[in-house]
């Protein structure tokens, strides 16, 4: 009787063990995964940018620093690999994009354009899920990073070879000023 009480215990330690280590793996795989879509949605708008530069030069040729900024940010955010290196290339692309569709305003043949509209509302739909791929991400590194600090999960996270993960932070000097109101 003996025996069987001892072989349940340990049984149910190791039944335990294993849903722990189990656990960290699936909210591992989930940060991968939800990181992968953020560089799908980061390459779905970095294609999308050279024909909205190539519009708009059709209108406003003589724009050309704010065409090479756009260009360099492109390469940049293309050529990141780690997550801080990409969340700073992304704000840079971004402010680019800024300037950029700034620069479309000044036209006003440029905003009637069909194919300019539809870039800017297609650039516009994948920002959208940018921004949502960014917060599936970070939300899936905050449950992770709960999990390797936390009781019981943190006493298996070393032997799951499972560490803290980086948030996708986007410095983005424009949503640090506060706006201006005139009346």
């Amino acid at each position: 009787m003996e025996i069987i009480i001892v072989l349940g215990v340990i049984a149910l330690v190791v039944l335990f063990f294993v849903a722990q280590y189990n656990r960290l793996i699936r909210l591992n795989i989930s940060v991968d995964e939800a990181w992968a879509q953020i560089e799908v949605q980061l390459k779905r708008r970095a294609d999308l940018i050279p024909n909205l530069v190539e519009t708009v030069k059709g209108y406003a040729a003589h724009e050309q620093s704010t065409f090479d900024a756009v260009v360099t940010a492109r390469a940049k955010a293309t050529t990141a690999s780690t997550v801080a290196d990409t969340a700073a290339a992304d704000g840079m692309l971004t402010q680019a994009l800024r300037g950029l569709l700034a620069v479309a305003e000044a036209y006003p043949d440029l905003k009637a354009s069909a194919n300019f509209i539809s870039l800017q509302e297609e650039l516009a739909t994948t920002e959208n899920k940018v921004a949502f791929s960014r917060q599936f991400y970070n939300d899936n590194v905050r449950e992770l990073n709960t999990a390797v600090k936390t009781v019981p999960t943190n006493f298996f996270a070393g032997f799951a070879k499972v560490t803290e993960r980086e948030f996708y932070e986007v410095e983005d000097p424009q949503d640090r000023k506060a706006p201006s109101v005139k009346f």
